[in-house]
């Protein structure tokens, strides 16, 4: 089969198209034909192999090479072949998930646990900007924020992969919700469904006197003290992402920000983008917000398979609005 294979750690020109065996699937798991899969942060991070100081920390980056040889987190397309054990998938069956690698590829393994049918709605390209970024802004919201209706809700970063299902699902969730984004993506924010839209670069959220329940900081850029004024006395913080940099950001800022968090009233957590969306049930949360029409995938681009290098680059760039799709 055809992958995009990472062998050293690099700009996107170190992704090779090459003729690599097509793997087999093992008890429990799923043999998919690869219609089409996203690319996103988790990407390009295990491209460059940044953060550094998470080379050191026994992860899936590894302290001189790539442990994740090829990359693509999302996937949606067809069953091809089922192992041992498999009793919910057959063969053509349409599924989308997120084995958290092989997704640049014609065919990826991908255990049954982390495979849903594909919500019929949706196309292949709709269907794989889902798993991870909806994933994370669930995770975020229900799990870590414990978002109840009738709550306030910041979205920083609203218009990016995570942003733009994140505002969506607060709304299904029954909470108010502010987005803030940069200037151009204003009315795309708005017509997700966000009640009030920032312009980051008029505008400081942190400096404006309203106060929140729940902040989920995908973008980051503010310090924790500084978040504390735009939350309520018992509001909480879920921190999702944060500046980039080479050697310690976004984890930095993260961690930085949970370390303050026993100073102060409000609640800082830790959205572990990782393990989102590594249940069937999460997924088929998902695809029943998507059926009923509450949550609908935003995509910024679509690219083509021999295109992804191409791809990574636009998204690495950070001014994509919504996801950015390949079709196989």
């Amino acid at each position: 089969m055809k992958a995009f294979v990472l062998r050293a750690y690099g700009s996107p020109d170190v992704l090779e198209l090459a003729d690599v065996p097509t793997p087999a699937p093992g008890d429990g798991e799923v043999l998919v034909r690869v219609r089409a899969t996203s690319v996103q942060p988790y990407d390009w991070h295990h491209m460059r192999g940044q953060p550094y100081a998470a080379r050191l920390m026994g992860g899936s980056l590894g302290p001189r090479r790539p442990r994740i040889r090829i990359l693509g987190a999302d996937v949606a397309g067809e069953v091809e072949a089922v192992g041992k054990e498999v009793t919910a998938f057959r063969p053509g069956d349409e599924v989308f998930g997120m084995p958290k690698q092989g997704g640049f590829a014609e065919y990826v393994c991908v255990r049954e646990s982390e495979l849903a049918p594909k919500p019929a709605s949706l196309s292949f390209e709709q269907a794989a900007a889902v798993p991870m970024a909806a994933g994370t802004a669930l995770l975020g919201l229900r799990d870590k924020g414990r978002l109840r209706p009738g709550q306030t809700v910041l979205v920083n970063g609203a218009s990016g992969g995570v942003g733009t299902f994140a505002v969506q699902i607060a709304k299904a969730f029954g909470a108010e919700v502010t987005g803030v984004c940069g200037p151009r993506n204003l009315d795309l924010v708005r017509s997700i469904g966000a009640d009030e839209v920032i312009d980051y670069g008029t505008r400081d959220f942190t400096r404006d006197g309203l106060r929140y329940d729940l902040l989920l900081d995908i973008a980051g850029g503010h310090p924790a003290w500084a978040c504390r004024r735009a939350l309520t006395r018992k509001g909480t913080q879920v921190l999702i992402g944060g500046p980039p940099g080479r050697w310690t950001q976004p984890a930095g800022h993260m961690f930085a920000t949970l370390a303050l968090s026993p100073l102060m009233s409000h609640r800082a957590v830790l959205a572990d983008v990782v393990r989102c969306t590594t249940t069937k049930q999460n997924l088929l949360t998902l695809t029943d917000l998507i059926e009923t029409g509450r949550v609908t995938p935003v995509i910024d681009r679509t690219y083509p398979f021999e295109d992804i290098p191409e791809a990574v680059t636009y998204q690495e760039r950070g001014h994509a609005a919504g996801k950015v799709v390949i079709t196989t």
